[in-house]
């Protein structure tokens, strides 16, 4: 059985270390900690390895975010990878900064990332492991804010949210064939297990709660 994990983004070195760009970001820190290298590949940059004894595609699109569910849709038929197989990471503007959820299905929530993969697959029932981005921003001003880079004094917390978010995503796959045919909620540490919404951590101690798993 095999997994594809896809980390949303833009390429080009314009949009490196962005909030919009999260799920390369997650993705990198993945790949890294393997040992394994990405390959420049048809609609984007690819790597093959195992996660806990599962093997895996990890893929981040070069299609540009509008376009996501052309790389998504391609890989999904190139490696023969059903939809319950799919992993999605991404940012999210309705979540505060460095919270991190995931969920088995949901909207796109105004993303144009996931709104093209629901588009091309014609569902929104796959795997998402939202990451909270903040919506800090004025009326008008969201494109700016999505396309900039996190401020000097929230780069050392999302830089350990990164790393939380990569140890979520490997317990995600590695639980797979516990639950069955889908994917279930992580249990890294700091992340509780069980019931419709779980905590992952908070911010600062003005944040409300943190979600890590909605069910779908």
């Amino acid at each position: 059985m095999k997994f594809l994990v896809v980390g949303l983004g833009n390429p080009g070195s314009e949009y490196a270390n962005t909030r919009h760009n999260i799920g390369f970001d997650i993705l990198d820190l993945l790949v890294k900690n393997a040992e394994a290298f990405f390959s420049s590949q048809r609609y984007g940059d690819v790597a093959n390895f195992k996660v806990r004894g599962k093997q895996a595609v990890f893929l981040k699109p070069n299609t540009y975010m509008n376009l996501s569910g052309k790389a998504v849709n391609y890989w999904m038929q190139q490696e023969h990878i059903p939809l319950e197989n799919v992993l999605v990471l991404t940012d999210d503007i309705a979540l505060p900064p460095g919270t991190i959820r995931i969920r088995l299905k949901g909207s796109d929530g105004g993303h144009n990332g996931l709104k093209s993969i629901n588009e091309v697959l014609n569902t929104t029932n796959y795997a998402r492991l939202r990451f909270g981005v903040g919506n800090d921003f004025l009326k008008g001003q969201q494109a700016d804010y999505v396309l900039s880079k996190w401020p000097a004094e929230q780069q050392e917390m999302i830089q350990k949210k990164i790393e939380l978010a990569t140890e979520a995503g490997q317990r995600t796959l590695a639980g797979h064939h516990r639950t069955g045919s889908k994917l279930p909620p992580s249990r890294a540490p700091g992340l509780r297990p069980g019931g419709n919404a779980r905590q992952v951590g908070r911010v600062g101690p003005s944040q409300p709660r943190a979600e890590q798993w909605a069910g779908p």
